[in-house]
């Protein structure tokens, strides 16, 4: 069951220079024990994040949200890492929308004031999530596209003089 044993992290760069760049990157082993039990909102450390060349040494992440093996996302006013029925309003885990049928065509429309009852996971990263989102707060000494092979050292360097 150690294939089992594995997140998938999508890594957000929150730098202006980024555009909003996004990596994805598997973490098991050591790094999957780490993350067992934080919540939505802490800090975790880049070297728990990634394997070989591509650890994020020097680097702070923080969680801002994951998702199970059936999709569910998680929310951060949830506590605990179990499922929850919940009443919810349109926000994290539900868009509030409904479709309607009029005279042979759908319509969507959003209401004020909708609010539907979902089964949704609480903020605490357990066995049975399988995506965590991560923030970068803090950054090392190597940029995000070395590291992932979209850039060379020598064009990111020219690119941070700039």
């Amino acid at each position: 069951m150690a294939g089992d044993q594995t997140f998938k992290a999508v890594l957000n760069d929150t730098n202006p220079k980024a555009k909003g760049r996004s990596f994805s990157i598997d973490i098991s082993g050591t790094g999957y024990n780490h993350f067992l039990g934080k919540s939505i909102g802490d800090t975790v450390d880049g070297m728990f994040v990634g394997e070989g060349d591509k650890t994020l040494t020097g680097y702070t992440l923080e969680i801002t949200g994951g998702s199970d093996t059936t999709g569910r996302a998680m929310r951060p006013d949830l506590d605990g890492g179990g499922v929850k029925s919940v009443l919810v309003s349109p926000g994290v885990g539900y868009k509030g929308k409904r479709y309607v049928d009029k005279n042979g065509k759908i319509y969507r429309y959003k209401y004020d004031g909708i609010r539907r009852r979902r089964n949704l996971r609480g903020n605490v990263i357990s066995q049975s999530t399988r995506q965590i989102n991560l923030k970068v707060v803090d950054y090392g000494k190597r940029p995000l596209g070395v590291i992932f092979g979209l850039e060379d050292e020598a064009s990111a360097g020219s690119s941070e003089e700039e």
